[in-house]
């Protein structure tokens, strides 16, 4: 029988999609509230690879991502994910989201992004919220997956997290 352990803390990685007539600085500053000091900040990109959002959020989107300095245990996805689809309601307008937040955690070897949609290659966690093994690390880098997204296969989300991941290591060697 195999000794049970804790599980090592984990880097909250979260994707921001913006619409137009909101401030990143809003969402990071309501994100920090809940999460604690945000220790990265991507570039703004443009948001091209797909129209799924462009009836609700507009067609002018941009992706941002955060990461969190305070890590987390793996097994609080599904929670993250429920309050930052409250954050999404608290900045929605007429109905409609303004801002898309998708969540991850970031362990040395993968990138597992939460959902609440249900599929074949998604883990239920609780409360109707899944997590998707999105990206592995193997070789030096961040490998997409069969099902991984077109944007998280695309080599400027995977030099961000390539670089989030090397701030998360040093902080596990630092620990």
């Amino acid at each position: 029988m195999g000794r049970i352990k804790e599980f090592t803390p984990e880097k909250l990685i979260i994707g921001i999609l913006l619409g137009p007539g909101i401030e990143l600085q809003m969402v990071t500053e309501r994100l920090e509230e809940i999460f604690g000091k945000i220790d990265f900040s991507s570039r703004k990109i443009p948001f091209t690879f797909t129209n799924y959002y462009a009836r609700e959020m507009g067609n002018e989107l941009f992706r941002y991502f955060i990461s969190f300095e305070e890590l987390k245990d793996p097994s609080t996805l599904a929670s993250i994910k429920l309050k930052t689809n409250e954050i999404e309601l608290y900045f929605s307008l007429e109905g409609k989201r303004r801002v898309n937040l998708d969540p991850g955690s970031m362990a040395l070897s993968r990138f597992v992004l939460a959902s609440t949609k249900e599929s074949s290659h998604r883990i239920p966690l609780e409360k109707g919220i899944y997590g998707e093994i999105t990206l592995m690390f193997e070789r030096k880098s961040f490998r997409p997956l069969e099902w991984t997204y077109p944007d998280y296969r695309s080599e400027t989300y995977i030099e961000i997290l390539n670089r989030i991941r090397r701030i998360y290591w040093a902080q596990l060697k630092n620990r």
